[in-house]
């Protein structure tokens, strides 16, 4: 069972995390506890980059004596590594532990002879002054040491891509934690992400070959991108399924572009700013959707440019009204709705805000208007309480699809899955029920699958398929 194979999976991968966090038991005194991440987020990252370089690094050390004097080098040294990034730097951890008295120099040559595209991870750390800080107090060298022993080692050989995305996602809870931070708003755990993934592969025909777009717009470290992935791939290893994301936090935004190099990917899809004001993807639209946005969080900051952009009518994504200053939630799902495809699905979670607010004619009651006015509200699941880990409140996976099967025109189902669970022995924060296989099954068989014809609604802003 799929459940089963996660918990040993996420037994292991604690473990590990662990083993990582604790590099934090040096970095006492110098650094308070709710700066440990600052530290540990980077160097994990580097060292992951570290591992999966050092089996190639003889080849680019080789190729670069070649090609350095070249205008273009970068697509000789990638083919070297076998990555789309790489590390000209004559050092590796083992090397720069070999001369501690030189560590800092060191340490930033082998930094800067990363790619440019690992130079741009790196920045959003703002790693430069982690460093000044770390030889100040003297714990640089021994923090390389701690990661460059057996505990620390992130080769692909022995951590999956999967698997270091789930320490990356581990790391970042942890780090949010001790930050004081929600720490869901970095997190969405396992159980749900994989519910909705079900959900919106729940009637997709996809055997044929082809590829499967998927969008993120809040995606955090980007594990929902790679679940969808994973579970496509299990329906079809043969499809090629391309990912794109947006995310406003600079140390999550890190962590998915380094996770999508590592993974093959094109990072260039992983893109940094604010989606409300700032949206890294106009013109696309995509086939599937699928994101956990914040929730009771105001809109203030991006005020002007969603007005703005209201302002553009059925031009802009948020033509039908706007919610209340004080909740942008249903600004995500307008969002959402303006990048699918003309058969495109997409799974957000939300609160109960959505559902109720606003009185009639004003912007909540309009939005909600605008989306049952063109059938593309599906289904709505209730979840339990605490399901979360910053938050016990019920929250709700509304499926929402631009191109409904005629069995299910017109129509919108309502599932009570808030009594669907198993509590979990240990609490994480707030998140004490898990959905397990058999609770995602029974809700998943509650939606019936049509793959016959289909009747797809009327729109109101214009489409592009990507």
């Amino acid at each position: 069972m799929a459940n089963e194979k996660i918990n040993v999976v996420g037994a292991n991968i604690a473990e590990k995390a662990t083993m990582i966090w604790n590099v934090a038991d040096m970095l006492r005194g110098p650094f308070k506890p709710h700066e440990y991440g600052l530290v540990i987020l980077p160097m994990t990252v580097v060292k992951r980059f570290h591992d999966c370089l050092l089996p190639t690094w003889q080849a680019v050390q080789d190729t670069y004596a070649r090609v350095k004097s070249l205008a273009v080098i970068d697509g000789f040294l990638t083919h070297a590594s076998g990555y789309q990034f790489y590390n000209t730097s004559q050092f590796t951890f083992e090397k720069l532990l070999a001369d501690p008295e030189n560590i800092e120099a060191n340490f930033r040559d082998y930094l800067a002879g990363f790619s440019g595209n690992v130079q741009d991870v790196l920045s959003k750390f703002d790693f430069d002054n982690i460093i000044k800080r770390m030889v100040e107090s003297n714990t640089l060298y021994l923090v390389i040491k701690e990661f460059n022993s057996p505990k620390g080692y992130l080769g692909p050989d022995k951590i999956s891509a999967v698997d270091c995305g789930y320490i990356f996602e581990d790391l970042v809870r942890r780090f949010s934690e001790s930050f004081g931070e929600e720490a869901g708003a970095h997190f969405t755990s396992r159980d749900i992400i994989y519910l909705m993934t079900d959900l919106l592969l729940s009637d997709a025909d996809l055997t044929r070959t082809g590829n499967v777009t998927v969008y993120d717009m809040t995606m955090g470290t980007s594990q929902m991108l790679s679940c969808m992935e994973e579970r496509i791939h299990d329906l079809n290893a043969d499809i090629e399924v391309t990912c794109f994301g947006q995310e406003f936090n600079p140390s999550t935004f890190a962590i998915a572009k380094a996770d999508m190099m590592i993974r093959g990917d094109d990072p260039n899809n992983m893109r940094f700013g604010d989606t409300l004001s700032d949206d890294q993807f106009k013109g696309y639209t995509f086939q599937y959707c699928i994101s956990n946005p914040p929730f009771g969080i105001d809109w203030k900051r991006e005020q002007k440019a969603v007005e703005a952009e209201n302002k553009r009518g059925e031009l802009g994504r948020f033509a039908p009204g706007l919610p209340k200053i004080s909740d942008g939630q249903q600004l995500f799902v307008l969002n959402g709705l303006s990048k699918l495809a003309p058969d495109g699905k997409m799974a957000i979670i939300q609160n109960g805000s959505p559902l109720f607010s606003g009185d009639a004619s004003s912007g909540p009651s309009e939005i909600r208007r605008y989306i049952l006015e063109n059938d593309w509200l599906d289904a709505i699941i209730q979840l339990s309480t605490d399901q979360f880990m910053n938050t016990g409140i019920s929250t709700y996976i509304w499926v929402l699809s631009k191109n409904k099967p005629v069995q299910r025109a017109g129509k919108v189902q309502l599932i009570d899955a808030s009594h669907c669970f198993e509590p979990r022995r240990k609490s994480i924060g707030t998140k004490r029920n898990d959905i397990t296989d058999l609770c995602r099954t029974l809700i998943v068989r509650g939606i019936p699958k049509w793959r016959g014809v289909r009747r797809q609604g009327r729109r109101i802003l214009p489409e592009q398929d990507f």
